[in-house]
């Protein structure tokens, strides 16, 4: 019963005890993650990015420190309503600067623009997706021809979660998740394994092609 109710609050953190502290876990665990995802989309100042699945907001303070164009946009996307008012209060400067867009909605109904984005990065979310072949055909229909996706998560703690019944099913294994993408039109999908800062974990990369 604890199990599952720790992999609802990951999915979808809300406003209670045990939201309170995935969102603390998630600090400590996910910033690491969030960082380099940004690092590994190589963003470049007049870039659109898409973080799905923003959680606290760390990772959309890391993309928005690189978008120093003009045309230079952030858009990031949670269907948790506590982790889409913590992003907001993070990121609310650059909201009022018109440089970041949160939206509150769930994958499949994001208000996205079609063909609108450069660069997507995601952590530790694929595995929460109710539908994994809906949710990557509606990431790729936002994506420009040729732009990129990374994906970063640790491999060890999914394996840990899966073994406490924290996470269940097959959804979380990385290769579910390529195969995945590979039948919804991205293609280059590749795994790596990548050290930083003495913290071991693992990248997922997938071009878009139209």
């Amino acid at each position: 019963m604890l199990a599952r109710k720790v992999g609802k609050q990951l999915g979808k953190p809300t406003v209670s005890v045990t939201g309170w502290l995935v969102t603390k876990f998630l600090k400590w665990h996910n910033t690491i993650l969030e960082e380099n995802a940004v690092k590994l989309i190589n963003a470049q100042p007049e870039d659109t990015i898409l973080e799905l699945g923003h959680g606290p907001g760390f990772g959309l303070q890391a993309a928005s420190q690189l978008l120093t164009g003009p045309k230079g946009k952030l858009i990031g996307v949670d269907y948790s309503e506590y982790m889409h008012q913590m992003a907001t209060e993070r990121m609310k400067e650059q909201i009022t600067k018109g440089k970041v867009m949160l939206f509150y909605s769930d994958l499949l109904n994001m208000p996205v623009a079609e063909n609108s984005v450069d660069k997507v990065f995601h952590c530790n979310c694929y595995y929460f997706w109710p539908d994994l072949n809906a949710g990557a055909r509606a990431i790729h229909k936002v994506m420009k021809p040729g732009s990129l996706m990374v994906t970063t998560l640790r491999l060890a703690s999914l394996k840990k979660a899966f073994s406490m019944n924290v996470l269940t099913g097959d959804k979380w294994r990385p290769e579910v998740y390529m195969d995945v993408l590979k039948s919804s039109g991205f293609t280059d999908v590749r795994m790596e394994n990548i050290r930083e800062r003495n913290n071991n974990f693992q990248a997922i990369f997938a071009s878009a092609v139209k």
